[in-house]
């Protein structure tokens, strides 16, 4: 059997006195806490940078692959950029 426990650890901020005011307001607005709405929110904006982690790595592993298009070359380059009879 497996225990994961979810150890919380406070953190302070400080904020001015009309900022804390307001977001006293919207805590109760959204009936939480100012630590639950800063968690929240917390928690977003890590799981999107996550997101945006693996996104990358999986676009940069795409292009270090290569796309093949199809076709093939059948014609050097030289012999694209050959200029005949050019005065």
């Amino acid at each position: 059997m497996v225990y994961v426990f979810n150890v919380k650890q406070n953190v302070t901020i400080s904020l001015d006195r009309q900022t804390l005011r307001k977001v006293k307001v919207l805590a109760a607005k959204r009936d939480t806490s100012i630590s639950g709405l800063l968690a929240e929110q917390i928690e977003i904006l890590v799981g999107e940078d996550e997101a945006y982690e693996l996104a990358e790595r999986q676009a940069l592993s795409l292009l270090n692959q290569g796309f093949h298009l199809g076709g093939a070359i059948r014609v050097k380059r030289d012999e694209l950029h050959e200029r005949k009879n050019v005065r």
